[in-house]
């Protein structure tokens, strides 16, 4: 197997289990958490300050000043004052970039398929549900009145969206973006694994 599986999701579609799940079936490795982690260990910024800024979109227009230079290997003088939420970004950027280069995995959020648009063995997944059945989701498992739930999963999903369109030159959801779009809301979780699944393994037979 040489896949690397990069999923986006809206936010109470059960994403982050459906890409552990399926890692788990494909015996590959599985990065959100543990993305953070290695990030911080090899950009030398602290853990607590990549999650204050994982996946928060920024105002500043100065990484794209800097991001064409920057990612092919250059120094860019700009880094020097460039805001902390956009060294963030490049930190995991980059770490995304070598963990693709060590073989097959998934990836959750953090823009991973445009880091890796390049790749020839990236697949990129999008995971949504219809909102009844995320807010019952999140209701459940943040024992959250409807309402709650309902503000918590707007204002994530607009964080996501506003991050994922301002760092990379796609439209987070939109299903042109990604090579297959899923609705776990029909599917349930389990099914959406294994649709996934198979999905993968046609890609690989190709």
């Amino acid at each position: 197997m040489k896949s690397i599986i990069t999923i986006g999701r809206q936010f109470g579609s059960g994403g982050r289990e459906i890409g552990e799940k399926l890692a788990g079936k494909l015996g590959i490795p599985y990065y959100d958490g543990k993305l953070i982690t290695r990030a911080a260990k090899e950009s030398g910024f602290c853990e607590e300050l990549i999650e204050t800024h994982d996946e928060r979109p920024t105002n500043s227009f100065l990484f794209n000043l800097v991001m064409d230079t920057y990612s092919f290997g250059h120094n860019a003088a700009g880094l020097v004052d460039m805001p902390i939420s956009q060294k963030v970004f490049l930190a995991q950027y980059n770490t995304i970039k070598q963990i693709a280069k060590e073989g097959p995995c998934v990836i959750v959020g953090r823009c991973a398929d445009y880091a890796l648009a390049d790749n020839p063995d990236m697949i990129s997944v999008f995971i949504s549900a219809d909102m009844e059945y995320r807010v019952k989701r999140i209701m459940e498992k943040r024992q959250l009145t409807e309402t709650k739930a309902t503000d918590l999963i707007v204002r994530q999903d607009k964080q996501r969206q506003s991050y994922y369109n301002y760092y990379s030159s796609q439209k987070w959801g939109m299903c042109k973006t990604y090579d297959l779009s899923v609705n776990s809301g029909i599917l349930g979780i389990d099914g959406t694994v294994e649709y996934i699944r198979k999905f993968v393994e046609l890609k690989e037979q190709q």
